[in-house]
């Protein structure tokens, strides 16, 4: 009876340490959950929203303009916020007259975010040139966003991953790619 006892145990503990050796190392290492807080992102993500955060993919490639990403506050590391990438490294970014104007090799153009932005002005009038290893980032909800315009620069290193997927509410479950300019 006893040897029975410990043998289901030791079934047990043996199920419990395969889990952790394979969950833990993906939890860590490749994806991890984020809840929205705030209303930095509306209208495409609300308050309370549960996202999961690819940290892997920008091991290999470089962030995509559109992109939706986690990082760590520049001004508070602890602190995490989700924004959308708006300039890559090496453009000039302007805001003027509501609109985003992005410069790059002596070209322009006038950034259209109506596909996932309908109606929308971006309030502020500065021009910013990022360095090789900086991103200027923005929130979906202009009006109400803490994001570049007002902390400057993010450091790539500061971006921890990009949003995949929305796991809850999950009438709204959904993937997410970079949008197509």
């Amino acid at each position: 009876m006893m040897r029975k006892f410990f043998t289901f145990v030791w079934e047990v503990a043996k199920i419990i340490i395969i889990a952790a050796v394979i969950v833990i190392p993906i939890r860590y290492f490749l994806f991890q959950p984020f809840f929205v807080r705030g209303q930095s992102m509306d209208p495409n993500f609300e308050n309370g929203d549960y996202l999961i955060i690819d940290e892997i993919t920008y091991r290999f490639k470089a962030p995509e303009r559109g992109e939706v990403i986690v990082f760590k506050s520049p001004q508070n590391p602890s602190q995490r916020f989700i924004k959308r990438i708006i300039g890559l490294p090496g453009e000039t970014i302007e805001i003027k007259d509501g609109e985003i104007v992005i410069y790059k090799d002596g070209q322009y153009k006038v950034l259209d975010e109506s596909n996932y932005l309908p109606d929308l002005l971006t309030g502020g009038d500065m021009q910013i040139t990022l360095a090789e290893d900086e991103y200027f980032v923005l929130g979906d909800n202009r009006s109400f966003s803490f994001d570049s315009r007002r902390f400057g620069v993010l450091p790539e290193e500061n971006i921890i991953g990009r949003v995949i997927f929305r796991a809850w509410p999950f009438v709204d479950a959904a993937k997410f790619e970079a949008p197509i300019y």
